[in-house]
Formats: C-alpha cells, structure tokens, sequence
C-alpha cells in the first residue's frame, strides 16, 4: 500500500473512532437538557400536550413563552378539561414574576379566574392571593395606603367567602400584618393633629384607631390618646369607656396606671381584665423583642413596611366601624346607605391616598369597586336633575370626538 493512502486511511480511522467516543456525551448531553413536556405519547391529548410544555416553560423562568402557549391551548381548545388549570396557571406566572406590572396583571387574572370558575376547588386560594398581591405592593406606613386598603378588603372579602377553608390562620396573619401597617399610619398623623391641638381631627384618627385595627400595636396609646383628646373637648363622660378599655384589653400597658388615676378621678369603677386577656397580652410581651441597631438601619433602607410589632388576636371581619358610619351619614342622612355600599370593605371613610377624580369630584377607586347596579341605585338617589344631565354630557363628548377626527380633513 502506497503512502498517500495509508494516510487517508490511518486519518479516516481517527475521524472514526473520536465520532464513537464523542456518542455517547452527545447522547447524554440531550438526555440532559431534554424538554420533558416534548416527549408525545400516541394516546396524549394536544390540549395536554400544551398545557405540560407551558408549565415547564413557567417553571423554567420563560413566563412569556409559557403565558403564550397557555393562551394558544385556551383559545384552540375552549371546552378542554385544562381549561381552568390553564387560566390559573397565566395568574401564577404573573404572581411568580413579581414586580408592579406582574403583580396588577395576576390580580386581573385572578379575578377573572373567580369570575369564570366560582366553584373550583383553587377559588379560594385565588382569592387570598388577590389580597397577596395588594399585601406585596404594599409601602411603608408614612407612604400611600392605597395597597394597604386593598389588601385588607380583600383578605376580608376571603373570610367572608370562605370561612371554613384551610388558608384562613394564613389569611388572619396577613390581615393582622395589613391592619398594623394601616394603624402606623393613622397613629402617625392622629399624632400630628394631637401635637399641634386639632382635638376634632385627633379624636377622629384615634377613634379609627381604636374601633378598626383592635390588634394594633400601640392600641394602648391610641387609647389614651383619645380618651385625652376627649376630655380635652370637655367630654369626659365619654373619655371614661376608654380609659376602661386601656385597664381590660392591655393589662400590662404602661399606661394602666395612669388610666386608673383618671378612671378615679372620674369617680368610675376600675375594671379587671379576663384571665384569656392576660394570657394573650403576657405570650405577645414574650413575642416581642427589640431591634438591635443593625436591624433598625436595615428597616430603614427598606422600602417594605414593617409588620414585626403585629400582636395576635381576634380580626375585625364586619362592616364599618361606628366612626365610618357617623362619617358617612354626615353629608346626606338619605344617601348614607349608598355611601357606604360604594367603599370596599374595611376602607377608611377618610379616603386618604385615593387618587380624586378632578371632574366628578368622587374617588376614583369608589368608581371601579361600583357595581352597574350601585351605579344606577346612586345616580337614582341624586334627584331627576342629574340623570337628565347625562345624555347631554355623552352628546356633548361625541361631538367633540367627531370634530377632532374630521378637523384634519
């Protein structure tokens, strides 16, 4: 055998033999790497198929990639048994997403999610995660309150709903948290009122306080505070109920003593608190420990609000509290029914953060939580004059849309 073949040969055989050893890496490296949901089964469904490929997709961190291929199995396949596992998993990829926009969009396909499928067996954790999202958008308590107000109507609106589910120790502890975020906020500007001797706007906040968020925090202040307020307003008699309060519900305040002193020199019994009170108050003063200078620095730096001070107690799960509804009667006495109807559930009366509608002069967000029905019912309760000013105001802005668009021409 001539030379240049023996060449040929001897590089043909290299090529060879590196292709073999390199095999079974190529092999293991797609075993790998190999997309589990890609692997049909003759008897698969192709709305299966879909839906295991968008999961893996979400799971591996491509929620658009996933989020797409649901939507494509929803609107190809509209009677398909994974219709609503689809729909909820779009919600939880929003919700795993994070972020401003990812967290308003898994509210809106939560809602919707509840809207079509009421009766499915992940209702009610669809809900608690409506409130999830108002609870993670949450700022601190010196900040907007909006988030706050959400959440709380919301986790609310699931004790309502669903008072025998599992979730609801967990939903309690986020109602807890909501309501101390809401109390450091209206303690802080009940402060202010009180400071500068605005006692009408201080006994107000205070009574908020005191009547809405029972586990608060610093309900002992908020009770002294507006006890004071009271007397300040030379109303003793109805400072006396609360100075009481201080004495039954925080029995190891530091403010019982001098609860006591004015609780006698208002000639008025001394109450004694229930053994369950004691217990309580005794097992959070253990819970409760102090920040050391690390920890204060950090909550500082942090744009989350700080729920470490939350106690554990029974949750307000009602309507309005007694001050919300003197509040809303005080416009009108025949139209308080339809105010209170139009604020969510555990919302202040005092609306503080809400964006205002500059043309109505309403709360934007009283305006998307209305019913069509609340709508009619309070467009009925304003007189004639109103309902036949309407029809002339859409008039008015068609044409001025129709001059808009026909003015270039």
């Amino acid at each position: 055998m001539n030379k240049p073949l023996l060449k040929r040969f001897l590089a043909a055989s290299v090529f060879f033999v590196l292709g073999v050893m390199s095999l079974p890496a190529c092999l293991f490296h797609r075993h790998r790497h190999e997309d589990l949901a890609t692997q049909v089964n003759p008897g698969d469904q192709p709305d299966k198929i879909l839906y295991e490929k968008a999961t893996n997709e979400i799971r591996r961190g491509r929620y658009d990639v996933g989020r797409l291929t649901l939507q494509t199995l929803i609107n190809t396949y509209p009677d398909s048994e994974f219709l609503a596992k689809a729909k909820l998993a779009i919600a939880d990829s929003y919700y795993n997403e994070g972020g401003v926009s990812g967290l308003t969009q898994a509210e809106a396909e939560y809602r919707d999610f509840i809207t079509f499928f009421p009766t499915a067996p992940e209702a009610p954790e669809a809900q608690f995660r409506v409130g999830m999202a108002h609870f993670r958008l949450m700022g601190k308590a010196d900040r907007d309150q909006t988030e706050a107000k959400l959440a709380e109507a919301e986790l609310k609106e699931f004790l309502l709903r669903y008072p025998d589910n599992p979730l609801m120790p967990r939903v309690k502890a986020r109602l807890r948290q909501v309501q101390e975020v809401l109390g450091q906020g209206n303690y802080q500007i009940a402060s202010f009122y009180f400071s500068k001797g605005v006692m009408p706007a201080a006994r107000s906040r205070f009574q908020e306080i005191v009547e809405r968020y029972p586990n608060f925090s610093q309900g002992d202040s908020a009770l002294w505070y507006l006890a004071q307020s009271l007397e300040r307003m030379r109303n003793s008699k109805a400072a006396a109920p609360y100075y009481a309060r201080i004495v039954t519900e925080h029995p190891l305040s530091n403010r019982v003593p001098d609860a006591k002193e004015r609780l006698t020199a208002l000639h008025q019994p001394i109450p004694r608190p229930t053994k369950a009170i004691l217990a309580r108050a005794q097992a959070d003063a253990v819970r409760r420990r102090r920040k050391d200078p690390l920890a204060k620095l950090g909550g500082m730096m942090s744009s989350s609000p700080d729920t470490s001070a939350t106690l554990h107690g029974p949750v307000r799960i009602g309507g309005p509290a007694p001050g919300e509804v003197e509040v809303a009667k005080a416009p009108t006495p025949s139209s308080a029914g339809t105010t209170v109807v139009a604020q969510p559930v555990g919302e202040s009366s005092l609306n503080a953060g809400t964006p205002i509608d500059p043309k109505s002069g309403s709360s934007a967000q009283s305006q998307d939580k209305n019913s069509p029905k609340d709508q009619e019912t309070s467009v009925s309760s304003t007189g004639s004059n109103s309902s036949e000013t309407t029809p002339t105001k859409k008039k008015k802005g068609r044409r001025s849309l129709f001059k808009r668009l026909v003015k270039p021409f």
